[in-house]
């Protein structure tokens, strides 16, 4: 089986590697191709994940490219995460909402639609050259953000073999697991909504319903990213939230410290990611590997203290390490993984993925994308139907994905228009004047890209 990582210079290239080759023998992946378009990129963090790769796995093998042809030519699956424009762009994405007193946050926030002009465009050449060059019945598993408006358009343009995938909810299950000093394998969670607006509905540990007991917990609040909400919140809604739920109930809190902060999330990720690739490149990488694994845990451990910490004041000190060979807690590539469990195994498994919502959700449209517990198996996926949802959720995913699907209309058919609208209904915009300057921002900002737009 050959897996294919488009954007394997990413600085998270080590964790993809890692997860990828602990389970290949058991998932009989004999082929691994990471490449990117950066050579630089490529050698320094392709590099590492070839290191790690080769630790885990000899027998797989493991090549990296900058020809997307040799990539994709004969993959059974391919992973995509790429950054089209890189980190100093999605800052100027970030700063020309802030500008106008909008939340910019790349993924839910208006910047996400900028970020998606320039990844769609991208992907659909890529999925183009999947059709052509490689094997039937390929899936490609999409994390490039926004997945939501990624993954709809990606659907709308004809391309079904598409799948969003997000580390997020199947994280928030990890700590749960933690916080309960189980196994993952013991815990289960019934998920729906939107990529980065998801709400779960049950969790389970070993079959038992643990979700009132787990929203009395203070030691949730301390220990898991519930810390980013209130305990009287999760209890009026009466579920757990997806921890990007932070910047909708509370926008005006995640906008001031982002104002009062020295950097917004975009401009530390930009810092930190320049440091670490100057002081790797410095590094013989292909010869002193642990070298260059301690610059890397170094700089990506600063990263993952600061995470969210802007927005919600909430900051870590916790040491991070990369442990080549401890057990692999999944992160995306988890996410795909289990995918590829699940359609080998010739059985039928559940899993947290975002896919055409069919009648999993009443009040959204068939082929709107949604994030939802899904079953797995040969013949496909198959959204759980989802009941006795709260109005107040429910008007909230109707809202967003409305901004999801015409924003992702709006890039495929190149309309100013639509994209004006899609950020005049989002419920961290909701006004046509900011909505109408910053629509034109972006097209500006991403004409190098997508081009002249028709209106």
């Amino acid at each position: 089986m050959k897996l294919t990582v488009i954007g394997g210079g990413g600085v998270r290239s080590m964790f993809l590697a890692k997860s990828i080759a602990q389970r290949a023998e058991e998932l009989h992946i004999d082929e691994l191709v990471f490449m990117d378009n950066d050579p630089e990129k490529l050698r320094i963090y392709g590099g590492l994940a070839a290191h790690v790769a080769r630790m885990l796995c000899p027998t797989m093998k493991f090549t990296l490219t900058s020809s997307a042809e040799e990539a994709v030519t004969d993959a059974d699956y391919v992973i995509t995460t790429i950054r089209v424009g890189g980190d100093a762009t999605r800052v100027r994405d970030e700063r020309l909402a802030l500008d106008l007193g909008i939340l910019g946050q790349e993924t839910t926030g208006a910047a996400g639609v900028s970020f998606a002009m320039r990844s769609i465009p991208a992907l659909a050449e890529y999925c183009e050259l999947i059709k052509k060059l490689a094997k039937p019945g390929v899936k490609v598993f999409n994390f490039t953000n926004p997945a939501g408006v990624v993954s709809q358009a990606l659907r709308d343009m004809g391309y079904d073999f598409t799948y969003g995938i997000c580390d997020a909810p199947s994280g928030m299950l990890h700590q749960f697991a933690d916080l309960y000093g189980v196994d993952a394998s013991r815990i289960y969670g019934e998920c729906y909504g939107l990529n980065h607006l998801s709400y779960f509905q049950s969790i389970k540990v070993d079959g038992k319903e643990i979700m009132p007991e787990l929203i009395a917990n203070d030691e949730a609040y301390a220990k898991t990213d519930m810390r980013f909400f209130e305990k009287r919140l999760l209890e009026d809604r009466g579920c757990v939230l997806n921890e990007y739920l932070y910047y909708f109930y509370y926008r005006e809190k995640a906008v001031a410290n982002i104002l009062n902060a020295k950097q917004t999330r975009g401009e530390m990720i930009c810092d930190i990611n320049r440091h670490m690739t100057e002081e790797l490149s410095k590094i013989d990488i292909e010869n002193d590997f642990e070298a260059g694994l301690k610059c890397f845990e170094k700089w990506y451990g600063i990263r993952e203290n600061n995470y969210m910490a802007n927005e919600t004041g909430i900051h870590r000190d916790k040491p991070w390490t990369f442990d080549v060979y401890s057990k692999d807690a999944g992160g995306y590539a988890g996410v795909a993984l289990k995918f590829i469990e699940i359609a080998a195994s010739g059985g039928m498994g559940t899993m947290i993925l975002c896919a055409p919502n069919g009648n999993a959700i009443e009040g959204l449209e068939p082929t709107d994308i949604i994030e939802v517990t899904c079953d797995i198996s040969r013949e496909g996926c198959k959204p759980h139907h989802i009941t006795n949802i709260p109005e107040s959720n429910l008007e909230m995913i109707r809202r967003v994905k409305y901004y999801e699907r015409l924003a992702a209309r709006g890039i495929v058919n190149r309309s100013r228009k639509d994209i004006t609208e899609c950020l005049t209904m989002h419920p961290l915009v909701g006004s046509y004047s900011l909505a109408s300057k910053l629509t034109d921002e972006y097209i500006k900002l991403n004409a190098p890209y997508i081009g002249d737009w028709r209106d």
